[in-house]
């Protein structure tokens, strides 16, 4: 083996002929180690994870940066289309007219609920709004692999960028939901204000279960795949559709499928904005067995569902719905930091 040290190419010269190398300048590998030789010029790895802390500082400096990528991104996403900006209410909206002719007209599985459009249409919106954040922050690291690779920022920057994407889309949906819900008859009510912190807690949600999601998206490519199956399972156990008090499943079952964080989310904007949805919601009247034994069986009279003991507290869900927030925010963003290093090396 040669003991040339010199950096060349491999080749050859061709026709044997003798090569002048007066001319050349060459390098030779240093005997020091590169690891200390990069940290005597100040050099360091492109991609590294900094402490817990730094890195939640770096974000927070970047955080103008992610509401103008955010908004950059919010209004080149419809552009090409010839409705615009109109589609980002017009799919939630149709999504619900949808599920309303289906299940409302054609099946009639509404079980007793009053106002069932505006019951419907506001956990449409709701989950929609969780939905798309799942889905979109599931592919951003792999298609944002020139910009990771091109400058250096906290990669969390990407999926937080991609949840207030969605954040600004959910808060133009839901003026068209407050126009929808006071044509189905529901009056404005202080009430209404509740919506404000129970979108703060679901965007809070959001965030940590994206961050999550942004990382098993960027390590297994099929996952993208098999998201929209597990969302739309999700949407079925979420009483989006139906109420999930009326199932017939054992109280243990309800328990479990109303404290799940989409079921409570919805419940907490439904109770806010449908004065019928906390008027007829168990447990809002004193318990009254022959009027809930009718209700349970007959589903009627619409009302008389509030003479029944809830199976859950409702006034519990803002507890779980702040545990929630906290778990995944937390989580999310300890599973995302943990492999900050890898993404971009595709």
């Amino acid at each position: 083996m040669s003991n040339d040290r010199r950096l060349s190419a491999p080749g050859s010269l061709q026709g044997g002929g003798e090569f002048d190398l007066s001319g050349l300048a060459t390098a030779e590998l240093p005997d020091t180690p590169l690891a200390e030789l990069a940290a005597q010029h100040g050099l360091r790895p492109s991609a590294e994870r900094p402490p817990v802390f730094q890195y939640m500082r770096h974000l927070w400096q970047r955080r103008h940066f992610i509401m103008a990528f955010a908004t950059a991104r919010n209004i080149a996403m419809y552009t090409e289309a010839r409705l615009g900006q109109v589609w980002q209410v017009l799919t939630p909206l149709l999504n619900a007219g949808v599920y309303f002719l289906i299940f409302g007209l054609l099946l009639h599985i509404n079980r007793g609920i009053p106002n069932y459009l505006g019951f419907l249409v506001t956990g449409v919106f709701v989950f929609n709004f969780t939905q798309r954040a799942f889905i979109s922050t599931s592919t951003v690291i792999t298609e944002s692999l020139p910009l990771i690779r091109a400058l250096r920022f906290p990669r969390a920057a990407l999926p937080l960028a991609y949840v207030m994407i969605e954040l600004q889309q959910m808060l133009l949906s839901m003026l068209v939901l407050a126009v929808i819900v006071l044509c189905t008859g529901e009056p404005i009510t202080w009430y209404w204000l509740l919506v404000i912190p129970a979108l703060l807690m679901q965007t809070i949600f959001n965030v940590g279960a994206g961050l999550a999601v942004a990382r098993l998206g960027s390590n297994v490519n099929d996952f993208s795949q098999l998201l929209p199956f597990l969302m739309r399972t999700w949407l079925y156990v979420s009483g989006v559709l139906f109420n999930i008090a009326t199932l017939d499943v054992g109280r243990k079952y309800i328990a479990l499928l109303q404290i799940n964080p989409a079921a409570i989310y919805i419940s907490l904007i439904r109770n806010a904005m449908l004065e019928t949805q906390r008027e007829s919601e168990p447990g809002a009247m004193p318990y009254n067995k022959v009027k809930c034994d009718t209700w349970q069986h007959l589903k009627k009279p619409l009302d008389w569902s509030a003479y029944c003991h809830p199976v859950t507290n409702p006034a519990h869900y803002w507890i779980y719905g702040i545990a929630w927030a906290v778990l995944a925010l937390v989580v999310g963003f300890y599973f995302f930091w943990r492999a900050e290093a890898k993404y971009g090396r595709g």
